[in-house]
């Protein structure tokens, strides 16, 4: 690598906009963000349930197919 062409990484303040903060590596004094991990739905859990239903039982119950 070439000297004195890098810039130089400093500790920054990473925020976000659910007021968590935290310290990242950056070469930018400060960092805003939109979602962090603490207010991130899958990080959270406050996620939607998805349908626990596949595909093979749709199909089975549309053609009634089901064979208990």
């Amino acid at each position: 690598m070439k000297k004195n062409i890098h810039p130089e990484m400093k500790e920054t303040t990473a925020t976000c906009a659910c007021g968590a903060t935290f310290k990242v590596k950056s070469i930018k004094e400060n960092i805003q963000v939109e979602v962090c991990s603490n207010c991130h739905p899958f990080y959270s859990g406050k996620q939607g349930q998805h349908k626990k239903t596949g595909a093979v039982d749709k199909f089975n119950r549309k053609y009634n197919l089901n064979q208990k």
